[in-house]
């Protein structure tokens, strides 16, 4: 391959040799674009389209994945990368920043910003706005690349590539109910930071889909701040086990899977296969391309078959520990098409709720988790919600329905 590439340089360095001089050829077609031709040695693209999402920090944020490859015989180290609007810099990402939100494909729990020859790599970004209106219509990337074996003037050491231009999507967020009733719902693994939802691009049917873009996993505080009592390998020990769930919308079931079994809270499940994943589960069609999904359900407990017609707030089935999960929790995500993994995650926006608190850092799920209480945002100011998404780590009321 590295002979083939030599090659194909050298043909289109002779080849504009060959034309001379500023008259084309005489059977040359007129020049159909104003974009010179320069080389890109990592090139890239947008997974989705982004969706812009008013959020509760009072924010507008576009959450989605750049996916970048090294076409160059050695190593690329990625130095910035920015989203950018015309004249504006939404985001730039450098440093130990970029590192902590890009990782190389097949290493996912590892931060990188150095791309092997052949290698893929995905880029999170959370573009933020203040104003609703600063939203762009569409986003270019500005990449900065060192490469370990430039080949000038063709690629030089160090260079800037604007590359993946997508355009922003102009499709309004689902507005839904809650799928949960009472306090003290903790928004687990949600957007837009680097959760083990977020970082869940999946291959799939020969493509790469991020069904859990922005997926939560809700479990409840208990007394005293913690998620269980007693020991912690019994279900029974979550007080919110067995919670309902509701219908976030009205619309017919379009997949029903019940009767797999519970597992064992803090134990990570092994051999499920790709169905399996989602436990005992439910997906609903709501409407103009947005399905619902409802997962890792108690077995038994689902009330709905697929055909029904759902009511938003009806009781569909119970909270329960299935599929892939070591504690209970109610696993809840928007996507474009009833497969719950072969799908593209969509952002939601909740009618009304009470935002309560928020956790301190990322490390209070772990703490939860281990049976410890997590801290709390010191000075965190409650408010009541409307129409917004809730954000990882925001403690909520969802009021009776």
């Amino acid at each position: 391959m590295r002979y083939l590439k030599t090659a194909v340089a050298l043909g289109a360095a002779l080849a504009l040799t060959a034309c001379g001089g500023d008259e084309p050829p005489p059977d040359a077609s007129p020049a159909t674009t104003t974009t010179p031709a320069v080389p890109t040695p990592v090139i890239g693209s947008v997974l989705a389209a982004p969706i812009p999402v008013q959020a509760t920090d009072g924010r507008t944020h576009l959450a989605y994945e750049l996916t970048l490859t090294n076409m160059h015989p050695d190593i690329a180290t990625l130095t910035s990368v920015s989203a950018v609007a015309g004249d504006r810099k939404l985001l730039t990402l450098a440093g130990d920043s970029l590192r902590f939100w890009t990782r190389t494909v097949g290493n996912p729990g590892t931060p990188a910003n150095v791309i092997g020859p052949g290698q893929t790599a995905v880029v999170w970004l959370d573009v933020v706005v203040n104003d609703p209106s600063q939203v762009p219509d569409e986003i270019i990337h500005e990449v900065g690349v060192d490469v370990a074996r430039p080949t000038p003037p063709l690629v030089p050491p160090r260079l800037t590539e604007r590359i993946a231009e997508v355009d922003v999507q102009t499709r309004e967020p689902a507005s839904i109910a809650p799928p949960l009733n009472g306090e003290d719902w903790v928004n687990a693994n949600g957007c837009c930071g680097m959760s083990a939802h977020r970082m869940a691009v999946n291959p799939i049917n020969g493509k790469l889909w991020a069904a859990e873009r922005f997926a939560i996993d809700y479990v409840q505080l208990g007394p005293g701040g913690r998620l269980f009592s007693g020991d912690k390998s019994k279900v029974e020990s979550y007080p919110y086990f067995g919670a309902d769930i509701h219908a976030v919308a009205d619309g017919p079931v379009v997949a029903v899977v019940d009767g797999l079994p519970e597992q064992t809270p803090g134990v990570s499940p092994t051999g499920l296969t790709l169905d399996q994943y989602g436990g005992n589960h439910v997906v609903q069609d709501i409407g103009d391309g947005n399905y619902a999904f409802y997962a890792h359900l108690k077995p038994g407990s689902l009330k709905v078959k697929e055909g029904d017609e759902l009511t938003t707030g009806q009781v569909i089935a119970a909270l329960g520990n299935s599929g892939n999960s070591d504690a209970p929790h109610l696993h809840f995500h928007l996507m474009d098409g009833p497969d719950p993994l072969a799908a593209n995650g969509l952002p939601f926006v909740i009618k009304s709720f009470r935002l309560d608190s928020r956790l301190a850092s990322d490390d209070g799920v772990e703490a939860l988790l281990n049976g410890r209480p997590a801290a709390l945002q010191p000075g965190f100011a409650a408010r009541d919600q409307s129409e917004v998404s809730p954000l990882e780590l925001d403690v909520m009321t969802y009021a009776t329905q």
